[in-house]
């Protein structure tokens, strides 16, 4: 099912860090030592993150990176399409959102029982992921042990 990229999940978690600590310029190396994150990942989400416009990097011994804009304008939605792109489900589905995806060929296109279903599910979840706000996420009330103690199926 549908499921982050390693990359994004760092760019992510390094975001909520920079949200909680908004308006402060952290170094790459304090965040991914404080959650264990491999740098060279970490790197790639940062840099895909400045690309987007989403941190800023001051360079220098006091550097690092920064929210360019406050966390509540942010949208998980733009952190997943700036390091991976828009998420699909399946591999025939053209983008009403972004166009960014291509026409295939497909041979049940005519007939096909679950594009459509498919392509409603993906698109109710993008909007959940572009109406959740890195500051939402941020704040969440949930815990480790709140993650923990949840039921498995």
């Amino acid at each position: 099912m549908f499921q982050f990229t390693k990359r994004t999940e760092y760019g992510l978690i390094a975001l909520v860090h920079l949200a909680d600590r908004e308006g402060e310029v952290v170094s790459a190396r304090e965040i991914g030592d404080h959650y264990g994150l491999p740098p060279r990942l970490l790197a790639q989400a940062f840099k895909d993150l400045q690309q987007a416009g989403l941190v800023t990097s001051q360079r220098g011994a006091t550097g690092g990176y920064s929210l360019a804009r406050p966390a509540q304008s942010v949208t998980l939605g733009e952190v997943v399409s700036a390091v991976e792109g828009v998420p699909t489900l399946t591999s025939c589905e053209v983008s009403k959102l972004t166009r960014a995806l291509p026409e295939t060929s497909c041979e049940v296109k005519p007939l096909c029982p679950i594009r459509s279903p498919l392509q409603r599910l993906r698109e109710g979840l993008w909007a959940l992921l572009n109406s959740t706000t890195l500051r939402a996420l941020a704040d969440s009330p949930f815990t480790t042990a709140d993650l923990l103690a949840a039921p498995s199926d």
